[in-house]
Parts: C-alpha cells; sequence; structure tokens
C-alpha cells in the first residue's frame, strides 16, 4: 500500500518548512498528488519526499531554484 502524506508529514520527515514547502509547490519544484475532497488538504506520496530531500541538499550547495528546476526530472 502507497504511504500518503499530508503537508505536515512532509516538513517532519524532511527538516523543511511548510512555508519551504508550499513555496516549492508554487514555483513549480514538487506537485502534489491529489487533494481531500472534504479538507481540501493536499496529498504527497514517497516521491515527494525524495524529491525535497534533494532539493534541501542542493539548496545547502547554493543552487538556485531555476538550476534545480531545470535539472529535476520531469520538468
Amino acid at each position: 500500500m502507497k504511504t500518503i502524506y499530508l503537508i505536515k508529514d512532509l516538513a517532519i520527515k524532511t527538516g523543511l518548512s511548510i512555508y519551504t514547502i508550499k513555496y516549492y509547490l508554487r514555483v513549480g519544484l514538487v506537485r502534489e498528488i491529489g487533494r481531500s475532497p472534504d479538507t481540501n488538504f493536499r496529498y504527497f506520496d514517497e516521491t515527494t519526499v525524495k524529491k525535497l530531500l534533494s532539493i534541501r541538499e542542493l539548496r545547502k550547495k547554493n543552487r538556485s531554484i531555476n538550476e534545480i528546476k531545470k535539472g529535476l526530472p520531469g520538468h
């Protein structure tokens, strides 16, 4: 069974703030896999966790958002 994460779960697993994750969503670095019809909460999967961890490491190496965006698969 596939593990589904909420944005707060992503923040805990990646060490990134919810604000930062929402920014990455806004600029297109990551995408939600769906939303709850009842609460409108965003859903994410393990792929998003891995992508956010990669982005975090690249940002530590002073890579710009544009550089990261160009280098990520699916962009």
